[in-house]
């Protein structure tokens, strides 16, 4: 509970224009933040990009937050950020795709060894569609419920759960062709 009324006074301040409150949003967010950019994207680069725009963005709209899962709040704005960058980029996404081969060809000449069944679990995401990814990512790294995720993609639990177990069976059939 205290940790909720801690949120609840650092977004009061941000609110109210604190730079200290947006410091330790910041901070309490920044990582999670940065690590959902980087798993959609797998760029450094990129990441701190989408990054310091999500943060910008924050700023902006600070003032709409009515209360609620702040966490979901954020995420959406953070997806919209990602879903807006893959539209405006599209040599980017041509980036990605050579990424993406270059990382295959070195997985299979590589030994399987556990790094290196993270880097073909890398690669087997990136082959997947944006919204799967995203799902995923959603739930195992920002490790947001499956009730949050419902509700931030503004779907009912049972579909999100099915498109969810989906994504998770292709990605094993695919770590398993390997």
């Amino acid at each position: 509970m205290a940790e909720n009324d801690d949120l609840a006074r650092i977004i009061t301040g941000c609110q109210a224009g604190d730079a200290e409150c947006f410091s330790e949003l910041v901070d309490l967010y920044g990582s999670r933040c940065y690590g959902y950019f980087y798993r959609l994207t797998r760029n450094n680069e990129f990441s701190d990009e989408l990054l310091s725009e999500l943060f910008v963005k924050l700023v902006e709209k600070i003032g709409s937050y009515k209360g609620g899962a702040f966490e979901s709040w954020l995420f959406k704005i953070a997806s919209n950020i990602f879903h807006d960058y893959l539209r405006g980029k599209q040599r980017r996404k041509k980036l990605l795709d050579t990424r993406r081969g270059d990382l295959a060809a070195k997985v299979t000449e590589a030994k399987r060894s556990e790094s290196d069944r993270v880097d073909r679990l890398q690669v087997h995401l990136g082959k997947l569609d944006e919204g799967t990814r995203e799902l995923i990512m959603l739930r195992f790294y920002s490790q947001m419920s499956l009730k949050e995720i419902a509700r931030f993609r503004g779907e009912p639990i049972g579909t999100t759960l099915s498109r969810l177990h989906r994504g998770l069976k292709r990605l094993r059939e695919m770590m398993g062709q390997d």
